[in-house]
């Protein structure tokens, strides 16, 4: 099967995996927070993997800005778990689980970044993948 460079980023299928953990935490929020709380955190965390997927057809430069728009969407995710805490939507478990996880794309995101700034090339560049040979 044809893939894309950016599906064997191990980042980008952490990012994908979040995605699936936020779609079946938020089918247990009120109804009332669907047009809220709900849809603005599943928009944050599919926002994760999309910012990575687009950046990396770009050039380095404008990867980087994708990834940088990534760890604000990783930033916001934090921010609306903490709010469905505080309004007992979660329990202090569940969050503490999905902030690491947003820890971790975060530190991966980083990772990525520097990467792609040491590099020389401006075109060509090589992702970390989960793929050796790729």
């Amino acid at each position: 099967m044809i893939s894309f460079k950016f599906e064997e980023l191990v980042v980008y299928q952490k990012a994908i995996d979040f995605v699936d953990k936020i779609y079946s935490l938020t089918k247990g929020y009120p109804h009332d927070e669907m047009f809220g709380l709900t849809s603005q955190l599943r928009r944050a965390a599919v926002s994760i993997s999309l910012n990575i997927a687009e950046g990396s057809a770009r050039t380095r430069k404008e990867f980087n800005r994708f990834l940088d728009t990534a760890r604000g969407s990783v930033f916001e995710c934090v921010a609306i778990l903490q709010i469905s805490l505080k309004q007992n939507y979660i329990n202090k478990s569940a969050f503490e689980e999905l902030k690491e996880y947003l820890v971790e794309i975060s530190k991966m995101l980083s990772g990525l970044k520097q990467s792609l700034t040491r590099q020389t090339s401006t075109t060509n560049y090589e992702l970390r993948t989960t793929n050796k040979e790729a």
